[in-house]
């Protein structure tokens, strides 16, 4: 398993500026970083896992690296991939696909095979704050990971997609 250590080497080595932030108590998963590290919702990234059935009957994994406020929701992904089922991947799947603890799973060190996606939500144009950090998980309970926004997302090898309001559905009364 890639743990805060491996990840801090291999920022060090791509000199990028980050911080491993010593957690006061453990985290369970991702959704608890808020809280750990004192920080609002849309300030702390998670990785969700997804199981995916492609038109095809093919079944494929995929991360998708979005802010702790506001989860990816599956049917917007469904729209936005063009799938036809989306659903979270069991924790064995997702330990196997990323060589992460689940529900702690940091975007930077992801395999190569594991189709990466970044909510662009994360670029939110009504908090341009980019020097402000963000925090994500490490893989461990114990720490977390600070870094700029901009620096994550120059690292980050995912595909930004635009999750607002794709793959809702919503009544509309048909006009007489």
């Amino acid at each position: 398993m890639k743990d805060a250590l491996a990840i801090h080497r291999w920022l060090l080595a791509h000199q990028v500026h980050h911080e491993i932030v010593r957690l006061p108590r453990p985290m369970t998963c991702a959704e608890d970083l808020p809280e750990a590290v004192s920080a609002a919702p849309d300030r702390c990234l998670m990785v969700t896992v997804l199981e995916v059935a492609t038109r095809v009957g093919r079944e494929v994994v995929i991360a998708f690296t979005s802010p702790v406020s506001a989860p990816p929701p599956l049917g917007a992904v469904g729209g936005v991939l063009g799938v036809r089922r989306v659903r979270p991947a069991p924790a064995h799947v997702v330990n196997a696909a990323t060589d992460y603890a689940s529900g702690l799973v940091c975007p930077l060190l992801l395999p190569k095979s594991l189709p990466m996606f970044v909510d662009d939500r994360l670029l939110d144009d009504d908090d341009p704050v980019y020097d402000d950090p963000v925090y994500t998980a490490t893989g461990e309970r114990h720490t977390a990971l600070a870094l700029r926004v901009l620096d994550l997302l120059a690292l980050l090898p995912g595909k930004m997609v635009d999750l607002r309001a794709k793959g809702s559905r919503e009544a509309v009364a048909r006009r007489h």
